[in-house]
């Protein structure tokens, strides 16, 4: 039976279903504020997997596994109320250009405002590099644009499908087979062909399942594609925990990091802690410590409040 749905699920979404998809989340850049848009609820219908509901609200599956933990994602049931994680907390990292956020599984496109205009970012989910294929970390440019892209796949990936039984051209042609889809913009990186582009299997959207490139939807990429010039700064960053600030609460997001991509700090309270002491350093507020190791060891990717209300914070002055 889940064979069963799993065929029918891919073969709907290659289908291109998408008259209910949402496109691109957009937001308004406030000077101060970092915690950005708003957690939702929807019910499932019986046909629903998390993929099906991901898509059409601009969210990848990954992001939607870890929102809603004890929900089967293949087949969550009719009337299943479904957390939708569309908050974010924007990165630490200059807001120019594009910042590709792996451990999120998320884009971050910064365009130029013009004078006069309220600066904005625009967010995607993406899939990135699997642990023998990672992502490279760094600073790069969008240097070549392609419509309809030609895929030349490096000798290291044909080898692989070779020794799958699957062997691949040197060359695969614009259409349906070819794995970059519609849309391909290279970057910059020295030592392979990284790109960003579009998908002719849009259900890996949001895992950590490719070559090392960044993997986008057919809608998103033909939208995104068309926004971002030759030149465009790209930024990729791995940052599990983020902090951030809505008004005078602040927030933490907490993420499983990567495959491959682990390393010793992100696993420590002590590392968090020191994180949340630098966000407050310059405001008067009380950090509920309880609901911060609660969101440490959650890494669901929903930003977490976790300054006590101002009735606690009082009461605890007093005390003193």
């Amino acid at each position: 039976m889940m064979l069963r749905r799993f065929v029918q699920l891919l073969c709907s979404t290659l289908l291109g279903t998408l008259s209910t998809v949402v496109m691109a989340a957009t937001y308004p850049l406030a000077s101060s504020d970092t915690v950005l848009g708003d957690v939702q609820y929807v019910a499932a219908t019986h046909e629903d997997t998390f993929l099906d509901i991901g898509r059409r609200y601009g969210v990848g599956y990954e992001e939607m596994v870890a929102a809603n933990p004890g929900v089967d994602p293949w087949l969550p049931g009719a009337g299943q109320q479904v957390l939708i994680p569309s908050r974010y907390i924007l990165p630490n990292a200059p807001r120019e250009g594009i910042v590709v956020s792996l451990a999120e599984h998320r884009l971050y496109y910064f365009p130029h405002a013009k004078p006069g205009e309220t600066p904005v970012v625009v967010t995607y989910p993406i899939s990135v590099g699997k642990m023998d294929w990672k992502t490279p970390l760094g600073l790069t440019r969008v240097v070549d644009k392609r419509v309809r892209p030609v895929w030349y796949p490096p000798e290291s990936v044909r080898k692989e499908h070779a020794a799958d039984g699957r062997p691949l051209p040197k060359a695969v042609p614009a259409g349906p087979d070819n794995p970059l889809g519609e849309y391909a913009m290279r970057l910059g990186i020295p030592g392979g062909a990284y790109l960003i582009h579009g998908t002719n299997r849009p259900a890996g959207v949001g895992m950590q399942v490719t070559h090392g490139c960044i993997r986008m939807y057919p809608e998103d990429i033909e939208q995104f594609f068309k926004m971002v010039p030759v030149n465009t700064q790209v930024r990729i960053i791995h940052q599990p925990y983020k902090m951030g600030w809505q008004g005078e609460q602040l927030f933490m997001e907490v993420h499983a990091p990567l495959e491959g991509q682990e390393q010793n700090d992100f696993n420590s309270l002590t590392n968090i802690t020191r994180m949340l002491v630098a966000a407050t350093q310059d405001r008067t507020v009380a950090i509920d410590w309880a609901k911060a190791e609660a969101a440490f060891r959650r890494p669901n990717g929903v930003p977490e409040p976790v300054v006590l209300s101002a009735i606690t914070s009082q009461a605890l002055d007093s005390a003193r």
